[in-house]
């Protein structure tokens, strides 16, 4: 079994570049066959309303269950106040796994971090070199699972993809995916230090090519048992918790009003105002 981890699925509305413009599927699908990927998370390209991109993605996955899993894009800014909803929306309603975040769009917020608590979502979040957070998301959530990818950095900060490698070592909850990333050695590096456990297999589809993506995990040469916990085994553990039915009413009360009240704060010192991780 292959699942890669990082595709996106949909029309942009940015029309900045190929990231926000769409990411149709076609060729991806026909690539990710021939290279003999089963199935593929895919989630929305950038769009300023997740809402109507989640539920194009949902369509998507509707059509072919067997062939995607789902992920629900949320902006930390833009859609504050109701990212729970949003949320709780994709898990019940369109059956979808866990969350995915983008710096691109804004720091993560601990409104998704409560969001992804309560609904056992892993999230995958886009640090965009910020890698630093970790230190922060593996102490104030400890059960929620971040899937951090690029390993770390798509512009290949080398210095964040080694802090990265870091945090991989001594966050239980801190992963990696292997997308985009072109220096093999520090892919070498993460598996040797922080053990095949703590990576998965992603391309970043449909605009990076599935094969060649693939090809890297191959070309680590890991035992058979290791490289099938990169290419599945670890994406389905982190998604065997997955809450599927609506929490308990009390605790969804406690949830929103944590939320309303809390997740505004800021932490103290040097990082940013709006990264909202303050209790």
């Amino acid at each position: 079994m292959i699942i890669d981890c990082h595709c996106h699925a949909g029309k942009g509305d940015g029309l900045m570049g190929p990231w926000d413009t769409g990411a149709p599927l076609t060729k991806y699908l026909q690539r990710a066959g021939n290279a003999g990927i089963d199935r593929t998370v895919i989630f929305a390209a950038f769009n300023s309303d997740y809402a109507k991109a989640n539920r194009e993605v949902a369509r998507i996955v509707a059509r072919r269950p067997d062939r995607f899993f789902g992920f629900a894009f949320v902006n930390a800014a833009n859609d504050r106040d109701r990212v729970i909803a949003l949320v709780k929306q994709a898990v019940e309603e369109f059956g979808f796994v866990g969350i995915k975040v983008h710096r691109h769009d804004a720091r993560i917020s601990r409104e998704i971090c409560e969001a992804a608590r309560v609904f056992r979502l892993p999230v995958l979040y886009d640090v965009a070199g910020e890698v630093s957070v970790c230190e922060l998301l593996a102490q104030e959530y400890p059960g929620v699972d971040f899937i951090i990818p690029h390993l770390g950095s798509f512009a290949d900060d080398w210095r964040a993809q080694l802090a990265l490698i870091d945090h991989l070592v001594r966050h239980p909850n801190i992963y990696a995916d292997t997308s985009g990333v072109r220096r093999f050695d520090l892919l070498e590096q993460a598996v040797q230090r922080a053990g095949a456990y703590k990576i998965l297999f992603g391309s970043d589809g449909p605009w990076l090519h599935p094969a060649v993506e693939l090809a890297k995990i191959k070309a680590l040469r890991l035992r058979p048992v290791d490289e099938q916990l990169v290419l599945a085994g670890n994406f389905r553990r982190l998604i065997a918790r997955v809450r599927s039915r609506r929490p308990r009413v009390m605790e969804d009360f406690l949830l929103e009003r944590h939320v309303k009240r809390e997740f505004r704060n800021s932490i103290p010192g040097n990082f940013p105002k709006d990264l909202n991780l303050e209790r």
